[in-house]
């Protein structure tokens, strides 16, 4: 196949884009037709160059590869969410939440308290899928705006993630940068806590301004919750658990399997009578609440391996689709010339951000818009003398925290799937991943915060 020249791996990422934007925000399509529809064109592209079918089964391979461990793990949250509604964890949550958290106060600290599980973990998925669920169900009930939440509870998610040094692409970002792991969180606070305040003064003016809230819905919720759930302080147990394994430094599978353990030894304490079949049933289909309340039974009815396969075809379809483009070097062509001019730091930053972006809105997968950006982009950052600092601190504003706000991306995909929220509902609230790039871009034109090698030496 001969090599693939820049105006067309252009071409080719703009053509991409107008069909899966069209069929998604035009005609609110759901993304796995039009993803796969794109895949078709781009093999039939792919033969017209001369590709072999082998180089193009390959290329899917390599980008579903990226992708197994994130699969499996979605497999086992669906599973967690099941036995942490029947075992009554999440209902619990929500009970002692509703005495807890004033409703004037509930986005922000929603907001709060997100950022602050999620910094403790290092994880958003686990974040979202756990606490995330519970205050979920609890704003629902106050009559708030359910994208409003939804963002909160992402915003928070995500920042807690991100200045984790737990997580997974925090520590992928300072890798690829070369940077210190504990330098590179500090270093993130120049964007990052501006970012973190503008989102809370967000949240609390928005939450502040929301529906008018229905005591008397509140209290018939806790007396239901109640009534059909084992509301006590056991139920702290997996929460404290999770904790642990995080502070451990136990990886997320084995603390997910240990976590569904205790919780299904929980189901058997609380009913010793309950079969194995239906134990099997819940975890593979998901909790179904049968309550006398049915704003209850939509929240609660949910979970279960089957709840996250749309999530996982997506998933599989859309790095399908960027393994294609990463194998014909569609990506890689379109970024080379960006690296070869960019001479001052401002341009730099900005066009590392966007590329970042591009990624994520391309191939969907967030780790990509991490290492991609970060290995083209290294040279032209030790050019200019800016620190891998300066590097690992663009990528991650503008990679791993976007793919929360790409309906077809792993991370967006997953949060939508989980709160029953789409993706474009929620994406104007999701204030920190939105700020975040901005801060970075001004860092870049201003100096603010940038790091210099010669300085950090």
């Amino acid at each position: 196949m001969k090599k693939v020249k820049f105006g067309e791996a252009i071409t080719i990422l703009v053509i991409m884009l107008v069909i899966l934007g069209t069929a998604v925000i035009r005609f609110g399509l759901s993304p796995q037709i039009p993803v796969l529809f794109t895949i078709a064109l781009l093999i039939f592209w792919a033969k017209i160059r001369g590709a072999s079918w082998d180089d193009i089964h390959q290329g899917i391979i390599d980008g579903i590869s990226t992708a197994i461990i994130p699969i499996f793990i979605f497999i086992l949250i669906g599973a967690l969410i099941a036995v942490w509604i029947q075992s009554g964890i999440i209902p619990a949550i929500m009970v002692v939440g509703f005495k807890l958290i004033s409703s004037q106060f509930f986005i922000p600290s929603t907001f709060i308290v997100c950022s602050l599980v999620g910094l403790s973990i290092g994880s958003g998925f686990t974040t979202i899928s756990t606490i995330g669920i519970a205050l979920f169900g609890m704003g629902v009930a106050m009559n708030i705006n359910p994208a409003l939440i939804a963002g909160a509870i992402i915003s928070g998610a995500v920042f807690g993630d991100k200045m984790s040094p737990l997580s997974d692409s925090t520590n992928l970002a300072s890798a690829i940068a070369g940077s210190d792991l504990f330098d590179h969180i500090k270093n993130m606070m120049w964007s990052t806590i501006p970012s973190f305040l503008v989102s809370l003064i967000l949240f609390w003016i928005l939450g502040s301004a929301g529906s008018a809230v229905n005591a008397g819905k509140i209290a018939r919720t806790t007396a239901v919750l109640t009534h059909h759930f084992t509301i006590s302080w056991w139920a702290l147990l997996p929460i404290v658990l999770m904790f642990i394994c995080a502070w451990k430094h136990i990886p997320a599978i084995p603390t997910l399997f240990i976590n569904i353990l205790v919780t299904v030894a929980m189901i058997f304490f609380q009913n010793p009578h309950e079969s194995l079949k239906s134990l099997t049933a819940l975890i593979t289909d998901g909790f179904v609440a049968h309550t006398s309340d049915a704003s209850v039974n939509a929240l609660l009815s949910r979970g279960g391996i089957t709840s996250m396969m749309a999530t996982v075809s997506l998933i599989i379809v859309t790095l399908s689709l960027g393994g294609i483009l990463m194998k014909f070097n569609v990506v890689q062509t379109a970024m080379e010339p960006l690296v070869k001019h960019l001479r001052k730091p401002g341009p730099l930053v900005t066009t590392t951000i966007f590329s970042g972006i591009g990624i994520n809105l391309f191939v969907g997968e967030q780790y990509l818009s991490v290492i991609l950006p970060g290995k083209a982009f290294k040279p032209a950052f030790i050019r200019i003398g800016l620190a891998p600092l300066a590097l690992s601190r663009v990528l991650e504003d503008g990679g791993s925290v976007i793919n929360y706000l790409i309906p077809w991306g792993v991370a967006g995909s997953f949060a939508a799937s989980t709160l029953g929220v789409p993706v474009l509902h929620f994406l104007p609230f999701v204030f920190f991943s939105l700020f975040s790039p901005v801060f970075s871009i001004l860092s870049g034109f201003t100096g603010i915060g940038l790091k210099w090698a010669d300085k950090e030496k």
